[in-house]
């Protein structure tokens, strides 16, 4: 079995290593799809813990001996979202199981989060109703965008969000795929694609990012719209779509 685990947390060590035996009986499911994810009370450590599905075999030599996995980049990357401003669920641990050599069931351990809303609650809302919430957001993307960080898989259930203290408080999870580079205005304006809202909303997102960035409004617009129409078209034509998607 490989292990890493966050120093701050070594006090916990034999805790924390026997998770993989009790997943299956304990805690409680946050999401029971491809990868399952959990939330495991350990002393007084509120966990999320995200089991990885074991990769088919060709994955499981590219991920033993070529790349790091999934779970392990899930581990690595929040120190250095940490370190540019970004929220992220602080790393707990992370857990590899082998079997025959290559790798098997793993695990990323982290704090849960206490934020309360994601951007799922936004398919079929009017505008009016979060404006706040949007600007907030679109600066908080740009401000990202400008610390050379880009999310990969930025879809709603993987934004997170709540107000504190007036301010609104957003905190990024699934991190595995991340982009350490520059991110130009057209890239920065296609990472929005995920995203369930009305044209209202990413009328207002485009008005925003680029004014945060410093960039032509009409321009962000413009592809906003374009690589948000790309996606859902052809995620529309295998899934069932959820909200009352406009073009």
């Amino acid at each position: 079995m490989k292990f890493e685990i966050n120093p701050k947390y070594t006090s916990y060590i034999k805790e924390i290593q026997d998770i993989p035996r009790i997943f299956e009986s304990e805690g409680e499911v946050v999401y029971g799809g491809r990868n399952l994810i959990k939330r495991i009370i350990i002393s007084d450590l509120d966990l999320n813990v995200k089991r990885y599905k074991v990769p088919n075999l060709f994955n499981r030599v590219i991920y033993t001996f070529f790349r790091k996995p999934k779970g392990e980049r899930a581990f690595i990357y929040p120190s250095m979202l940490l370190s540019a401003g970004i929220e992220t669920p602080e790393p707990v641990a992370y857990i590899q199981e082998s079997k025959l050599g290559l790798i098997h069931y793993s695990y990323f351990i982290s704090i849960q989060s206490s934020y309360r809303y994601n951007f799922y609650q936004f398919g079929n809302a009017k505008v009016e109703d979060f404006t706040d919430v949007v600007v907030a957001f679109a600066n908080f993307t740009a401000r990202m965008h400008e610390a050379n960080v880009l999310h990969h898989d930025y879809s709603p259930g993987n934004i997170l969000f709540d107000k504190i203290d007036d301010k609104y408080h957003f905190c990024l999870v699934d991190i595995n795929r991340m982009s350490f580079k520059q991110v130009s205005i057209e890239e920065g304006c296609a990472n929005f694609a995920r995203l369930w809202g009305q044209p209202a909303f990413f009328e207002l997102l485009a008005k925003e990012y680029a004014k945060a960035r410093n960039a032509d409004e009409d321009f962000c617009r413009e592809k906003i719209f374009a690589y948000r129409k790309k996606f859902w078209k052809r995620f529309s034509k295998k899934h069932k779509v959820k909200y009352n998607l406009k073009f």
